[in-house]
């Protein structure tokens, strides 16, 4: 007997829709609660194979706050694996040119490394 994932989310209920203003808020806190809620251990229901996590749209994601240095100091990568392949791209830069991008980074490395990750990262609306 083979389990479909696809049936077994469908089992879970339907998705509710969490809309969560990002103004004010600091960066890493808002990132696990996004987390949180897309991995669905708000509900008490949570089992950790099923994914019955919510669907979150977040809003204003421009006037989200860094802490201490930040936005100075700060720096994600990105990676090709080739030689000399690393990309450095400041904090500052990314939140100007595409401020979803830094909460869609933090949230996706507070998720689980497994086949849900993907999944759940389609979950995440960022509306500018």
């Amino acid at each position: 007997m083979s389990w479909n994932h696809k049936r077994e989310s469908r089992i879970a209920g339907k998705r509710e829709v969490v809309t969560i203003d990002a103004t004010g808020k600091v960066v890493g806190r808002l990132a696990s609660e996004i987390a949180r809620l897309l991995m669905g251990k708000d509900k008490p229901s949570y089992i950790p194979h099923i994914d019955s996590g919510s669907i979150v749209k977040v809003t204003n994601p421009r006037a989200l706050v860094f802490t201490g240095k930040k936005m100075e100091q700060k720096v994600l990568f990105r990676s090709s694996n080739r030689p000399s392949g690393i990309t450095r791209l400041p904090v500052a830069k990314l939140q100007q040119e595409k401020p979803g991008e830094v909460l869609r980074h933090a949230v996706k490395y507070m998720l689980p490394k497994n086949r849900t990750q993907k999944e759940r990262l389609k979950r995440l609306i960022i509306v500018l």
